[in-house]
């Protein structure tokens, strides 16, 4: 199975119920599932999405 990939960086100042909503919109309109969650020591997150490739065009995300 062929993914496609959405590298994010969330600043640290997003809280974690703001960046789970974000992510659940994401999620529902686009296709999109969290694939990797990193968290630093600065409260940055990097966030890392996937979905399936598929030949007909899907929507892009939003910020």
């Amino acid at each position: 199975m062929d993914y496609e990939y959405a590298p994010l960086r969330l600043p640290p100042n997003v809280d974690r119920s703001t960046a789970a909503a974000q992510l659940a919109i994401q999620a529902e309109f686009s296709g999109w599932e969290l694939a990797r969650v990193r968290l630093f020591r600065d409260g940055t997150r990097q966030v890392v999405l996937r979905r399936r490739r598929v030949t007909q065009p899907q929507p892009g995300l939003s910020y």
